[in-house]
């Protein structure tokens, strides 16, 4: 395997056995699966379609690539160095948040796929397009069948049928919220026969299992949950007689005062397959603002409907859910409060109204409070509290696969970026002209981040020191000011997608080293614009593809 050389080193070679580990770190391949057999065909069994390619066969045609390169330069048939590099840096990309094999040149389109995509209820509250990521494949619903995008070709992988009234999940709004699951829960049917299934990556469902109204009537209704389960939530414990407190609400959802006292929340998860519990969490209720106990933002949790009883605007029995496969984030009257994927209630501290809880991708979560000075709490992945920083705790939005984690704490005022270690352990504290308000990439040894005025600067990622400063501003070709909403990389070029906040976007792609601009599509030019969808909030990378999602289709850019 070829080793990038340091800065006037030379370039190295590292020679190790089949399947071992390459020392080199992130741009090793991928080594081949157990089983594989050694000409490369899958023996049988394996979940792969009899006559087609199975993606653990696909990933190991990829991974043979940087070698292959290798060995032509090796036999002296004329490969170039920079051609091992570029083929390594692509295979790596595939693996990454954020990763785009190639964005050095302007988009153009691939290929398209129409249709119906995500739950029209979704679209129609206003939660966006709502897909999921399932191994290499784009993932939603469309009718009443679950239908898998191949992401490089947008051929149809697999197409599952649902029956009535269907719900799978968990699924995010596509380019904003978390997409990735392992497995996608799916229910269906009338309400006496409402049946559970679990769809794995390859298209694999499960038998269905009937949920049990006994179940129902005793824990709540039943929802798509994280990890292959089913989630059911009820309000639990004494009714209180009273309690509103001074809270009150206006006809037109104007809430003042405190709810005093409320029920707590009881939620659990069931295996989705077999119907046994695998954990049960209480929420207790906890003294609230009003205004998180109103049904004016229709805090259901069964999805029933968002319409305004404007006969009781105050309802302290509200609530509801965004589930993704890590997390179960409640919200609603008293109750504001994370469970994660294996039961552990995180968050409890955190005064409804003021923070929530998120995940990070080092397995870790970030809970913030924004009451007084924003203050964000680490947790490692088994829920435990590991450090404190100022500020949001800012992950970049794409990465190349090298260097440490790192987080920057963002959105405090003043003119500081502060680096830290994903337990909080600060690493260095520099000075920029204005606020931070974003962690683009982290990419090259450089962090890429947005500051006040739409400016993208890079920094040092060892020290903090400004390498080189980008402004977005301008009047001539954008309108007005502009803000980055989404960003990927190549692992040399940072793509970013610019908005004006008046729904014009844009595409720019800067050198990471240089901050230089490689290229720029903007107003009618810019690639999004043609498939109707405002700015990057439907931009996905799926295995090194990017594709852009909208309610009526789904495209390859590249």
């Amino acid at each position: 395997m070829a080793r990038d050389p340091e800065p006037g080193g030379a370039f190295v070679f590292d020679l190790v056995d089949d399947g071992a580990a390459d020392p080199a770190g992130p741009l090793a391949p991928p080594a081949a699966a157990a089983g594989d057999e050694p000409d490369g065909e899958q023996p049988d069994g394996d979940g792969a379609v009899p006559g087609e390619p199975s993606a653990g066969s696909g990933r190991m045609l990829r991974s043979v690539a940087p070698v292959a390169a290798v060995l032509a330069i090796v036999l002296g048939t004329g490969l170039g160095m920079d051609g091992v590099r570029d083929a390594a840096r692509s295979e790596q990309m595939r693996e990454v948040h954020g990763g785009v094999v190639d964005v050095s040149a302007p988009l153009t389109e691939t290929w398209t796929w129409e249709g119906d995509v995500g739950s029209r209820a979704a679209v129609e509250e206003g939660l966006g397009v709502e897909v999921a990521v399932l191994g290499d494949v784009l993932v939603f619903e469309s009718g009443a069948e679950l239908v898998a995008l191949d992401a490089a070709t947008g051929a149809e992988a697999w197409v599952v049928p649902l029956g009535a009234d269907p719900d799978c999940g968990p699924t995010g709004s596509a380019g904003w919220g978390q997409v990735a699951t392992s497995a996608l829960v799916c229910l269906a049917g009338p309400d006496a026969d409402r049946a559970v299934t679990v769809v794995g990556p390859d298209g694999v469902v499960s038998a269905p299992r009937v949920l049990s109204a006994a179940d129902t009537r005793r824990f709540g209704e039943p929802r798509p949950g994280p990890g292959g389960t089913v989630v059911r939530a009820e309000r639990t414990g004494r009714v209180p007689t009273s309690g509103l407190g001074d809270g009150k609400c206006t006809e037109l959802g104007e809430c003042s005062g405190t709810v005093r006292a409320g029920q707590d929340l009881t939620v659990r998860a069931e295996d989705a397959v077999t119907g046994e519990e695998r954990w049960r969490v209480t929420v207790p209720f906890r003294p609230t603002p009003a205004d998180q106990c109103a049904n004016w933002y229709g805090t259901s949790w069964n999805g029933s409907g968002t319409a305004v009883n404007l006969n009781s605007m105050l309802d302290p029995g509200g609530f509801g859910a965004r589930i993704t496969d890590r997390l179960v984030q409640l919200y609603g009257c008293g109750v504001e409060a994370v469970i994660t994927s294996d039961g552990v209630a995180l968050g409890t501290e955190i005064e409804p109204g003021t923070g929530s809880v998120e995940s990070l991708r080092n397995g870790g979560y970030s809970g913030y409070t924004y009451s007084e000075a924003v203050r964000t709490v680490l947790y490692d992945a088994a829920g435990t509290v590991v450090g404190e920083i100022d500020g949001y705790a800012a992950e970049p939005g794409a990465v190349d696969g090298s260097g440490p984690d790192t987080l920057l704490g963002v959105g405090e005022p003043g003119a500081r970026v502060v680096a830290y270690e994903t337990d909080g352990t600060p690493r260095w504290d520099a000075e920029v002209t204005t606020d931070a308000q974003s962690f683009l990439a982290q990419v090259a040894g450089t962090a890429v981040i947005m500051t006040g005025g739409g400016t993208v600067r890079g920094l040092d990622l060892a020290s903090g020191e400004e390498r080189w400063a980008w402004k977005g501003t301008d009047p001539d070709e954008y309108g007005a000011e502009l803000y980055v909403s989404r960003s990927f990389t190549d692992g040399q070029f940072v793509l970013l997608v610019v908005e004006n906040g008046y729904g014009s976007a844009g595409l720019v792609s800067l050198d990471v080293v240089s901050g230089e601009v490689a290229w720029k599509q903007h107003g009618d030019e810019a690639v999004l614009d043609g498939a109707g969808q405002i700015g990057g909030s439907g931009l996905l990378a799926i295995d090194g593809n990017l594709l852009e999602v909208t309610p009526d289709g789904v495209r390859g850019l590249g």
